[in-house]
């Protein structure tokens, strides 16, 4: 959560944002006094807006400020693009404000109160990659008001967020199940603290430990929460750390998803959203091999439930890229190694990688959630690929530096379970538009090929201990071989010793 120091405070947009928080900046003087609004606005530079001046245009106004005490500045322009951004962050920088903090999330912002609260040092994710789409939050989560919604892995990089933007839903409970303690400690305390300060609306938050992989404690607590509403986005996700532990991966991810998905039928969860991932697309690693299975574990279940005609009940899978500045992700990361002086190390230059703010995706999963329907594959539109080269080199110059002169850049090859490029769909896949912006529908040309139930069966007494079979028992081996008899790109990378272009 944001620190506050007392202070000098420059406002960046005198719109509605920066309106709200000076309002709450005057209010609650201990967070210090705003000198001035800075805005390029002609019809606004010149006015004063509650006793406070608007002065312009940035650029200009700026040279002046470097010359004066400038303590700190809070952009406050949640529709700005990502390269106006970055025009106001440079002239920020040489104006001498050591301090820049941010609005983030515009889909929290663009139709609602602005908090002080909200505001976090600007970092890179806020400068690179696209700017995001505006959705209208309240409207997109108006299926959710009243309910009951269960988010599994709420400690983690995407589904701390959902619950973010969950407190806009009007939610009537919102359960935040994950699996470590210390992650769902600090997102309870963190909703707590968005409440307290008038983010969103009093929804009862419920955290819940508890692990995917007990299917006994799973069916036990979805039979005590009733809750309307899943979002799974829990799962081991780290590709180089699931090639080492490949049992660990399809225990977790793709037994831990059945447990769910038999408690959520069994105690009549009406909408179940699960989140998968474009290594997901003919997958060649053990993770990917994973999260392929569970896309077909829910569309499964999805046909059940049509085929036995049950009322209101909705499966469906939501499906996008990489996300900037998740945890384990290249960002944080590079920005260590920045730290501690260099060298970043890149697997590979031309390696390339779809990437979406976690704010956006989160926005776009939710409306996904509501307007999608039971038995679909739903795509987010990630825009081009970004060649992670180009990234490290502007995150180095975002912390004041020169690539290859003042931090190196090292290329150390691509690790096992890793490609040059990932795809969105794939040959069997097509993907149309449903009418919604940033969502896409995947049609299937042709069924899936193989059993599924056959393969679990298979792999089961390899992820949990049966006395009848207890030579099998976490042999990584034999589960490989399982799954490259069943995953032919998956058996193509095995047999080449590892996916290296």
């Amino acid at each position: 959560m944001t620190t506050f120091k007392a202070g000098r405070l420059y406002i960046i947009g005198a719109g509605f944002a920066g309106q709200t928080l000076a309002h709450e900046i005057k209010t609650k003087a201990i967070f210090g006094e705003v000198v001035a609004f800075l805005d390029d606005d002609s019809e606004k530079i010149g006015r004063k807006i509650d006793r406070i001046p608007v002065l312009g245009p940035i650029r200009d106004v700026a040279r002046l400020l470097a010359m004066q005490s400038a303590d700190e500045a809070i952009i406050a322009i949640p529709s700005a693009s990502r390269e106006y951004l970055k025009e106001i962050y440079g002239i920020l920088k040489r104006a001498g404000f050591q301090r820049i903090r941010i609005l983030p999330g515009i889909s929290q912002i663009i139709e609602g109160d602005a908090h002080l609260i909200q505001t976090r040092s600007i970092d890179p994710q806020d400068l690179l990659g696209r700017t995001p789409v505006a959705v209208n939050l309240k409207q997109s989560l108006a299926y959710l008001r009243g309910k009951r919604v269960l988010v599994t892995g709420a400690g983690g990089s995407i589904g701390s967020e959902l619950c973010r933007q969950l407190l806009s839903g009007g939610a009537a409970r919102l359960y935040l199940f994950g699996h470590g303690e210390n992650s769902i400690y600090q997102i309870d305390r963190e909703l707590h603290l968005l409440q307290e300060e008038g983010v969103g609306e009093k929804a009862s938050l419920v955290p819940i430990i508890g692990d995917l992989k007990d299917r006994d404690y799973m069916d036990w607590i979805l039979g005590r929460l009733k809750a309307d509403v899943v979002f799974h986005t829990a799962a081991y996700k780290h590709v180089p750390m699931m090639e080492e532990n490949p049992v660990a991966a399809i225990e977790n991810n793709l037994f831990g998803t059945d447990n769910l998905i038999q408690a959520a039928r069994k105690h009549a969860v009406k909408r179940f959203v699960h989140i998968t991932t474009d290594k997901a697309v003919e997958p060649v690693s053990v993770y990917g091999v994973s999260k392929y299975l569970c896309e077909r574990l829910v569309l499964d279940a999805a046909a059940d439930a049509g085929t036995a005609g049950s009322q209101g009940l909705n499966f469906m899978v939501v499906r996008f890229g990489n996300v900037l500045g998740s945890r384990g992700s290249i960002m944080p990361l590079f920005q260590q190694q920045i730290e501690q002086g260099g060298p970043i190390t890149v697997t590979h230059p031309e390696v390339r990688r779809w990437f979406m703010t976690i704010p956006e995706a989160c926005s776009l999963v939710l409306k996904a959630g509501g307007v999608g329907e039971n038995g679909n594959l739903y795509l987010l539109d990630m825009g081009e690929p970004i060649r992670i080269r180009d990234m490290a080199e502007q995150m180095i110059r975002f912390y004041g530096f020169e690539p290859e002169q003042e931090i190196k850049i090292e290329y150390v090859g691509l690790r096992s379970g890793e490609r040059l490029d990932e795809k969105l769909w794939g040959a069997d896949e097509l993907p149309t538009d449903m009418g919604f912006d940033r969502i896409l529908k995947i049609e299937r040309k042709r069924p899936f090929e193989g059993e599924l139930k056959v393969l679990m069966d298979a792999l089961r007494p390899i992820c949990c201990f049966d006395s009848a079979h207890p030579g099998v028992y976490r042999d990584a081996e034999r589960l490989r071989t399982i799954l490259g008899e069943a995953i032919p790109s998956f058996k193509e990378n095995k047999e080449n010793g590892g996916f290296h272009g």
